[in-house]
């Protein structure tokens, strides 16, 4: 939308001081005529005289007075100018920058070094949110490249096994569709995991209040069987944890949590822990598991879509796709809460989902 053009800023304030200093100095002289003036005697009217009068003064203080006016407007105006501009110049480092984050360029910094005031405190802030602009379009392209990878990669498995069945249309065809329902499960997995992290970063979920302790029995519950076949023990402990969210997304958040805590935990005849309580107002979700040790550099990015801390022994149930934890973060950040991960010294990982509690 086009607008007409008006004064600048700058030229706004500039006027603002001549015209303040125009006004202060009438005042002054106003001030000088009413209360000097008016004693002295109006005598002797167009003669010249030795004694002073109201008409020689006049004739002398009007044009000094008209004189001094005009040298504060034009005093006014160039000094507003300049201290116009030096008070502006920040503003214009600000543009400048806002300009450039504006044609794609993120990074790009201002890192105004000044005494800390309204300009400085906007300035950190622009600073801010262009680190959190660039860090967070870092990572929707990571995620678009590798989300592309992954879709692309069970289409190419069909395609191939499908020219194969064109070619040799004596292959065995119940092998075939076998082969084929399992790749077309992967895709569609991997999709609804998609969908399930879009929508948990669009944060338009309906809130009811939910107990966390209800959420770990459940989701440990329908992973049982999953964890006997591997040897691992599972155990829920602790008492109920309150708080307000979307009960799906947040029995798909403890669900995900379980199910990396069980199928990482290699060798067999492990332990997953999991553990509810309430903390200081703050409803707390703790699942540690045996397992390998990890690397401390690793567990930072472990959250980040389609990275996989370990080797998994793939099965048809729970192949992975590498977003189970960048779900999970996903979800804990939309309801307000924190996610810790911690290596255990021993093996395995301690995970802490911390989030607002409810009465």
């Amino acid at each position: 939308m086009r607008r007409r053009s008006g004064l600048s800023a700058r030229l706004k304030l500039t006027l603002s001081y001549a015209g303040f200093l125009a006004v202060a100095g009438a005042l002054l002289l106003t001030v000088v005529w009413v209360f000097l003036l008016r004693y002295v005697p109006d005598n002797s009217r167009g003669l010249l005289g030795i004694a002073p009068n109201r008409y020689l003064l006049v004739r002398t203080f009007a044009p000094a007075a008209a004189a001094s006016l005009a040298f504060l407007l034009v005093f006014g105006l160039l000094g507003g100018w300049i201290l116009a501009g030096r008070m502006l110049a920040p503003l214009t480092r600000i543009t400048a920058a806002a300009r450039l984050a504006g044609s794609g360029s993120l990074s790009h910094r201002i890192r105004m070094t000044d005494r800390q005031d309204e300009f400085r405190e906007l300035s950190d802030a622009f600073d801010s949110m262009l680190e959190q602009l660039e860090s967070h379009v870092a990572e929707q392209q990571r995620f678009a490249a590798n989300a592309s990878h992954e879709l692309r990669t069970p289409l190419a498995i069909s395609r191939t096994l499908l020219d194969v069945a064109r070619k040799d249309p004596a292959r065995d065809r119940d092998e075939l569709i076998e082969r084929l329902y399992t790749v077309n499960t992967r895709a569609i997995g991997l999709t609804e995991a998609l969908l399930l992290l879009s929508r948990g970063d669009r944060e338009d979920f309906t809130r009811e209040g939910v107990d966390l302790s209800l959420l770990a029995e459940e989701a440990a519950e329908t992973l049982l069987p999953l964890a006997e076949r591997r040897r691992i023990t599972l155990g829920v402990t602790g008492g109920a944890a309150r708080t307000d969210g979307c009960e799906e997304l947040l029995l798909r958040m403890v669900t995900n949590l379980v199910q990396n805590a069980v199928v990482h935990n290699l060798p067999a005849d492990g332990t997953v822990t999991v553990h509810t309580e309430t903390r200081g107002g703050t409803s707390v979700l703790r699942i540690e598991n045996t397992g390998p040790r990890l690397p401390p550099d690793l567990v930072p990015t472990l959250t980040e879509p389609f990275r996989r801390g370990t080797d998994r022994v793939r099965t048809d149930e729970h192949a992975g796709v590498g977003l189970g934890l960048a779900i999970v973060h996903s979800i804990v950040r939309a309801h307000g809460g924190t996610l810790d991960l911690v290596p255990r010294p021993d093996g395995g990982l301690l995970v802490t989902v911390r989030l607002p509690g409810t009465p």
